[in-house]
């Protein structure tokens, strides 16, 4: 399939019938979301891979019990970094380094400007960078998904506490921002897989803009 076909076809699956994902469609999902932008290529975040039945059972009462945790193959936990810290970034750029054959040091004025940008935000504005980078990473570990042929549940009703609890990710300097469990479609039991996907209008969505904007809140489609 095509991109937009592939996006077409997906859809958030409600019901899975607990067919395991093959490995190598796994990997490829998490390849893609490794390889996803971040700013300045820090990656503040990690994701977790859970196939264990029982480390399922136990998440899925912090998940508000949606079936989807124990029916899936996979539950992907994407965790962003509680701070972005001075050492995460002479790690990034000195990796930038080592990677592109650039002499020891080169790096240094861009490693300054970024600690300095980082330096000047709250330890909360930290973390809420990371974890929009982490968002970046779990769009597109969805898109590859689909690409895939498998089946994904983006989820943010959990309790993100108790789970960083269960799993000790305070420890490692991780919380949780979202869920994406991977699996195939229970046509049978899952009431939303036949039905139409529903989407605005490419018009209500999508606003070109000239070299002078000028948009009429009132009048505007796009914000009714």
């Amino acid at each position: 399939m095509t991109i937009l076909e592939s996006l077409n076809w997906r859809y958030a699956t409600k019901r899975m019938n607990g067919q395991k994902v093959p490995q190598e469609k796994v990997d490829t999902i998490l390849e893609a979301a490794r390889l996803a932008p971040t700013v300045s290529g820090l990656q503040p975040f990690r994701i977790l891979v859970v196939a264990d039945p029982g480390l399922l059972k136990k998440i899925q009462p912090i998940a508000n019990n949606q079936p989807q945790i124990t029916e899936a193959s996979h539950l992907l936990i994407f965790a962003a970094y509680e701070d972005i810290t001075d050492r995460q970034v002479e790690e990034a750029l000195s990796l930038v380094e080592q990677e592109r054959g650039l002499p020891p040091g080169s790096q240094d004025a861009y490693k300054n400007r970024l600690k300095d940008l980082f330096g000047g935000m709250t330890q909360e504005q930290r973390f809420q960078t990371a974890a929009r980078q982490a968002y970046i990473a779990f769009g597109v570990a969805i898109t590859a998904a689909a690409m895939e042929e498998v089946d994904a549940t983006p989820m943010g009703g959990f309790n993100s506490e108790e789970l960083d609890k269960l799993l000790h990710l305070k420890e490692k300097g991780l919380r949780s921002v979202t869920l994406l469990t991977l699996g195939y479609r229970d046509t049978e039991n899952d009431r939303l897989a036949s039905l139409k996907k529903v989407r605005k209008p490419k018009e209500e969505l999508v606003l070109e803009l000239g070299p002078c904007p000028t948009i009429d809140l009132q009048e505007s489609a796009a914000f009714h």
